[in-house]
């Protein structure tokens, strides 16, 4: 078990990221935690690996701990066994059996005298048995450096797992053994994924969200329910209120309007009495007041209705007004869009691919390309666009218009500022205030216009793009995405699948993430 108290965090000359957030995980439980963008998630996951310090508060933990981060570029110039801290107890049993017994071997070592047999068990796991434990982390791969910090659980056998984005790197094969252990460890375990098959295997998720840490008992297909239902009852205050500001705009003119009836029948009845002037001065100044404090009785009123409406309309998902509506693609269902007989491709003098591939997109076809790290995805994907030509073999294409949305998002000039990237899908001559309009409905409000494209986060651009593709009207015959979903958050996952499911267009995915596949309809797999 360990607890979080009152931990405020911020960094300098900025706003807090949260403030006096508590929270108590029990021993052997398994949490995630998840929340939007920017909340903050992955900075309270290295608070609690004591990586950084609160501002204010305490993390008490009651046990030993291992955090596996999502980025490992302060890792590469270390070995593997320094990076999994098992050096020194290798260098000490080494010393040990060639005869060597200076005290200080014994020490290091710990009695840890199988410290050997785990780590070969461990990187037989995770399908590193030919690794050098004295090679650089800068030598691997994306999936073989996570799976390196995952083999370090095995190894050092901690209470506590803390796992951020761990799936990010992993083809499908590493990423079920990391499903698999995960329901088997006893361990404590708290994880920052987006990966919702990971995401369901916990018994707990914890959201992150400006109003503190939200508690719901279930995986995420729970918390998922749970929050429709929240969002559907959100709905209903809004409608609620939006039909209570109404009704009390019309109070408001009904009485006022009311009211200077009687003043003015008032004003006849005391004009034909002869009611001396100083005496009508101070009548007409009376209705004045009166009719001042009523106008401010509805005003606070209505004030007070429109201040609920704002808070509650602040509250809707972000996701359900973020959608683009594509245009159907103009070819016609069927046409062979591009068709690859006999390829290969050399690195090396050698052949990518044991057996030369054959493969055949049609027009409204979706595919997904799935392979294991390394098995030359993405190379396949610039050959079918032709950045690469085949070494044998040939493609052959017909004309259509494609859109490639790689992980890194090369679309994006990272020289134009928001405003102007925008502008260069503006085909349809739209008003710069509908551009702008269709900009802050993917969350791109009048401060960031001018901000620079290549300061954006991954999410960022990903919405970035999606804007530009609803302020175009040329829908692309076919869209290819490499791994779309790796560094999103939740959010941004949703908002992609959301833009996506409803496209009519050619669909090309490289993906490890099956509930996305599945959720975008993909029905053709490619395996390489």
């Amino acid at each position: 078990m360990f607890f979080l108290h009152n931990i405020s965090f911020g960094f300098p000359a900025g706003n807090l990221l949260f403030n006096s957030l508590n929270l108590t995980i029990p021993s052997h439980s398994k949490s995630a935690l998840v929340g939007s963008n920017g909340m903050g998630k992955s900075t309270l996951l290295k608070i609690i690996a004591n990586e950084i310090e609160p501002l204010e508060g305490n993390v008490n933990n009651q046990g030993d701990l291992l955090y596996v981060p999502q980025m490992f570029g302060n890792f590469n110039d270390l070995t593997v066994a320094e990076c999994l801290k098992i050096d020194k107890k290798l260098e000490a049993l080494q010393k040990i059996t060639s005869g060597e017994v200076d005290e200080i071997y014994f020490e290091t070592l710990n009695d840890d005298w199988d410290i050997e047999e785990r780590c070969q068990q461990a990187l037989q796991y995770w399908k590193l048995e030919n690794l050098n434990l004295n090679q650089k982390l800068e030598s691997l791969s994306g999936g073989q450096k996570t799976k390196v910090f995952l083999a370090g659980i095995q190894i050092n056998q901690p209470e506590i797992i803390l796992l951020d984005e761990p799936t990010n790197h992993l083809d499908l094969e590493s990423r079920n053994l990391l499903y698999d252990f995960i329901e088997k460890t006893s361990s404590t375990v708290v994880i920052v994924s987006h990966d919702r098959a990971l995401l369901n295997l916990v018994d707990t998720i914890f959201e992150l969200s400006n109003q503190g840490i939200s508690t719901y008992g279930g995986n995420y297909d729970f918390y998922a329910e749970q929050k429709e239902i929240e969002n559907e009852a959100l709905q209903n205050d809004i409608h609620s209120k939006e039909r209570a500001l109404k009704k009390a705009k019309e109070k408001e003119r009904e009485t006022l309007e009311r009211k200077q009836k009687l003043d003015a029948r008032g004003k006849g009845k005391q004009e034909k009495s002869g009611v001396a002037r100083i005496m009508m001065n101070t009548l007409r100044n009376n209705a004045e007041k009166n009719s001042s404090k009523l106008k401010s009785v509805h005003a606070d009123k209505i004030n007070d209705i429109s201040g609920d409406l704002r808070d509650l309309r602040s509250s809707v998902r972000n996701a359900d007004q973020m959608k683009v509506n594509f245009n159907d693609s103009n070819l016609h269902s069927g046409k062979i869009l591009i068709s690859a007989e006999e390829i290969n491709f050399k690195y090396n003098e050698e052949n990518l691919w044991k057996e030369n591939l054959n493969l055949e997109i049609r027009s409204g076809d979706r595919i997904s390309i799935k392979g294991s790290n390394g098995s030359g995805k993405t190379t396949l994907i610039k050959l079918l666009l032709g950045d690469l030509q085949p070494s044998v073999g040939k493609i052959s294409k017909s004309d259509f218009q494609t859109i490639y949305i790689d992980q890194e998002y090369s679309l994006i000039d990272k020289q134009a500022t928001v405003y102007d990237f925008a502008q260069q899908f503006n085909d349809n001559a739209l008003q710069e205030s509908e551009v702008k309009t269709l900009l802050s409905r993917f969350l791109f409000g009048k401060e960031t216009w001018d901000k620079k494209c290549d300061v954006l986060s991954g999410g960022e651009r990903l919405r970035l793009l999606l804007c530009g593709l609803s302020i175009s009207n040329k829908a692309p015959d076919m869209i290819i995405l490499d791994e779309p979903t790796n560094n999103l958050d939740l959010q941004n996952v949703e908002i992609l699948t959301n833009s996506i499911k409803d496209y009519h267009g050619t669909l090309v995915v490289i993906s490890h993430d099956g509930v996305f596949l599945e959720e975008i309809g993909v029905v053709i797999e490619r395996r390489l």
